[in-house]
């Protein structure tokens, strides 16, 4: 079975599922599972001999791109860490981002209820931040996120973030969590716009 498109709102509708959403996936989405599913076994996520299957995954189109979805499931095991890891390093490559940041940052939200610590994050616009290429401890993409808040008068912010993430359970929810709070970007994607910004 092949990979089933669906409209963006019905992603609207996933506010208790996750998974990796990639962007501008080109020609047979078939393949791309199948290549994706390869690496990610070279690198040591995929564990038990499990994958992820085309029939689950999802397609969509958004921004004229084509998105690929691999929704995560009991039936495909994962290393999250090394995951979260993988999806910053090819992220210039693949658009790698999580079900729960695309839809709030650009579907308008989840349709469902919000939590108050959601209501909470999205009162505020997120800031750029360049984690792409950083060491990635933790605690060092931690204190680049908390920087990044607080330069931008949202101290009260940083606070609760770097409070989260302590508390976190895995390497993987400390990495969704920096997401809730600054939109991932890399040096080099940040110096471009500035440039821009200097032109106009």
């Amino acid at each position: 079975m092949s990979v089933k498109e669906i409209p963006t709102d019905e992603l609207r509708c996933m506010k208790d599922r996750e998974g990796l959403i990639l962007q501008g996936c080109g020609g047979s989405l078939d393949e791309w599972v199948d290549g994706i599913n390869g690496m990610l076994m070279e690198s040591g996520i995929l564990l038990n001999g499990t994958k992820f299957k085309s029939e689950n995954c999802r397609t969509f189109e958004h921004d004229g791109l084509t998105c690929l979805m691999f929704p995560f499931s009991d039936d495909v095991k994962l290393d999250m860490g090394k995951l979260a890891m993988w999806r910053l390093q090819t992220h210039e490559t693949f658009g790698g981002t999580w079900l729960s940041d695309y839809v709030p940052n650009r579907l308008g939200g989840f349709m469902e209820g919000k939590t108050e610590s959601e209501e909470r994050i999205q009162d505020f616009e997120k800031p750029d931040c360049p984690l792409i290429g950083q060491d990635g401890n933790i605690f060092h993409l931690m204190g680049i996120a908390s920087r990044t808040l607080r330069q931008n008068g949202m101290a009260e912010q940083a606070e609760e973030m770097c409070e989260r993430i302590r508390t976190s359970g895995s390497y993987g929810e400390a990495l969704n969590i920096l997401g809730e709070y600054v939109n991932i970007t890399s040096v080099e994607e940040m110096n471009e716009d500035k440039g821009m910004d200097m032109q106009m």
